[in-house]
């Protein structure tokens, strides 16, 4: 039987308690929208907030997190500096971290890909086609041709991001542009994803295709336990010559 995965899923939880349009989209908040379908795939949901104490990412929750989903927006600047770093040293040591929509902004990604992550975008309620253009890749199982989202905030070239390691999705706007949409990256020991769409006056994340990707996304963020990598000085594996003279 195989472990369950343990997910922690993190949203700002300020655009919901402000704009009455996106409260009755998501009335639970963002967070357990993203989080409910995960619970129904077998996974260890827990959710925390940006005014929770440490933003809910206490060391005993980073600690016991294998894959961190996060969604920020208007608030970036109101993140820590101390989490953010506890967050990056969770990820180089292993925990996965999916990155949503306008997270591409916050603080922990930007550091991550060592980028501006800057873009341009138009909120013109616009269809959005994101194509699979790797059909092997296992974030895109059980997913068709393309996803069709009838409505969204357009994101479009240049995305201000290292060449990805592998490129998933590839998004196209009702207004011509396209972006870089499902993309993956390593950072020491961590899995990296970033996934598009979620523009929080549309109804994304209610999408059952859109649900599949990050289900998707957080089976293959979740580590294979290795062997632990070993630095700094180490003694030498065989005897050397000059230990043989002595």
């Amino acid at each position: 039987m195989s472990e369950t995965i343990r997910v922690t899923v993190w949203n700002e939880y300020r655009h919901e308690l402000k704009n009455p349009v996106v409260a009755e989209i998501y009335p639970n908040g963002i967070h357990n929208a993203i989080g409910d379908p995960l619970k129904e795939q077998g996974f260890a949901v827990r959710t925390a907030t940006l005014d929770e104490a440490e933003h809910g990412l206490t060391d005993e929750v980073l600690n016991d997190t294998d894959v961190l989903i996060w969604w920020g927006h208007i608030a970036h600047g109101d993140v820590s500096d101390e989490v953010v770093e506890k967050v990056i040293q969770r990820v180089w040591s292993g925990m996965g971290l999916i990155v949503l929509h306008s997270g591409h902004f916050s603080k922990v990604f930007k550091k991550l890909m060592g980028t501006g992550c800057d873009l341009k975008w138009r909120e013109a309620n616009e269809r959005e086609r994101l194509w699979v253009v790797d059909p092997t890749h296992p974030i895109v199982s059980g997913i068709g041709e393309y996803i069709e989202l009838e409505h969204e905030e357009m994101y479009g070239e240049h995305f201000d991001i290292p060449a990805p390691d592998e490129l998933v999705l590839v998004s196209w706007f009702q207004g011509g542009e396209v972006f870089r949409s499902g993309c993956t990256f390593r950072r020491g020991s961590g899995k990296i994803f970033y996934f598009r769409p979620g523009h929080e006056t549309h109804p994304t994340y209610h999408h059952a295709q859109v649900q599949q990707v990050i289900a998707n996304a957080v089976r293959w963020a979740k580590s294979t336990q290795g062997p632990t990598p070993v630095r700094g000085n180490a003694k030498p594996l065989e005897r050397l010559e000059t230990e043989a003279v002595n």
